[in-house]
């Protein structure tokens, strides 16, 4: 973990000197304008770090809104530069493309430019498109009525997500009329200031139905004790290794896995009434095992954001049992959701985001 903790970090800068020899090798420009170039994205990758040990909260919000979107879309424009100077390093050494097409090329410059702008459009539009995804929960377990249940996750309200985008959710929850809100952690991306200074706060008393929610770990980021005072605000029950009876339902709430104290899902649901139909909200989807021998009838999971982007998702499908979707182990369903918000930089390629709306109903 130590070893790790360095090794990261160095072969990170060194991934991005080879892609900014790269950019300066392929401009097909004079030397003042391409160091102007790699010196402009240096300058976006220093100032993400520097905005996140504490430079963000004092700026005034527009340009904090500003900085943290330029230099978080920084590490997408990396990772697909990152991906595409790999690729055409590997067909010239077998040589498949000439050396002249990664040198002051005109004709390759624009080819890439071209290609990551569009990933990065296409990125966007994907993302602000949320997608509604039903999910349908029978139960041979007694419930009075069908119940409609609006399920979230990784709202990462902050710098990016706004006052206004969180409205326009707020009315997209409201349209579905449901009976209850769930939200698996992660409402706030790890800035409190925003929320404050928009009153973000009044919005949750817009929704028309209760919102309860267990912690993420963008929560700690944030601040624990802010957090809180969040959530009291905005008037969420939280559920903190606690359980709550509404009807026929148990809802039991852990505590992120960022609380290393954290109570077990036996110890949480010891003496929960097992007749009834239990909903466990875990933030990190991590052995769902323990979920299936503790009786739960459905586990609602996030954190995972499946990825966010092409091919991180791919990594992130290897890291999880599941990274996304529905799945099942044995009568304990599970969804784990990509998430409604996200950090960083505002793009979603072969991901989605998504709310849930879930119908829970006996099947007699």
């Amino acid at each position: 973990m130590k070893i790790g903790f360095f090794i990261i970090p160095i072969v990170a800068l060194l991934a991005h000197v080879y892609v900014l020899w790269h950019v300066y090798q392929v401009l097909p420009a004079p030397t003042w304008l391409r160091w102007s170039v790699v010196a402009v994205m240096t300058a976006a990758l220093v100032m993400m770090f520097v905005g996140i040990f504490g430079a963000f909260d004092r700026m005034p919000l527009g340009l904090a809104s500003f900085t943290y979107d330029v230099s978080t879309s920084w590490l997408i424009v990396f990772l697909y530069l990152l991906l595409i100077f790999v690729a055409l390093d590997l067909c010239r050494l077998v040589h498949l493309v000439p050396k002249e097409w990664l040198h002051s090329n005109a004709w390759t410059a624009g080819a890439i430019a071209a290609a990551v702008a569009g990933l990065l459009i296409y990125g966007n539009i994907h993302y602000n498109n949320k997608v509604r995804e039903p999910l349908e929960l029978k139960t041979t377990k007694h419930l009075s009525k069908p119940l409609r249940v609006v399920m979230l996750s990784d709202l990462h309200l902050g710098y990016h997500n706004r006052k206004a985008e969180w409205q326009r959710w707020v009315k997209m929850i409201n349209d579905e009329n449901p009976d209850l809100i769930l939200v698996a952690g992660d409402i706030i991306d790890g800035y409190v200031r925003p929320l404050i200074e928009e009153d973000m706060a009044a919005d949750f008393h817009s929704l028309k139905a209760p919102v309860v929610a267990c912690l993420g770990n963008h929560e700690y980021i944030t601040g624990i004790d802010k957090a809180l005072d969040f959530y009291k605000k905005a008037g969420i029950t939280l559920l903190r290794d606690t359980t709550i009876s509404m009807g026929d339902l148990v809802i039991a709430g852990r505590d992120d896995r960022s609380n290393r104290q954290r109570r077990s899902t036996e110890q949480l649901l010891a003496g929960v009434d097992k007749n009834k139909f239990i909903i466990l909200l875990d933030h990190q989807p991590y052995h769902l095992e323990e979920s299936q021998q503790c009786g739960v009838d459905f586990q609602l999971s996030g954190h995972t954001h499946e990825g966010q982007v092409w091919p991180i998702s791919l990594l992130v499908h290897k890291m999880y049992e599941d990274a996304w979707g529905f799945y099942q182990k044995g009568n304990t369903r599970y969804y784990v959701s990509s998430g409604l918000g996200i950090w960083g930089g505002k793009y979603r390629i072969g991901t989605q985001s998504e709310y849930i709306v879930a119908t829970i109903k006996s099947s007699d």
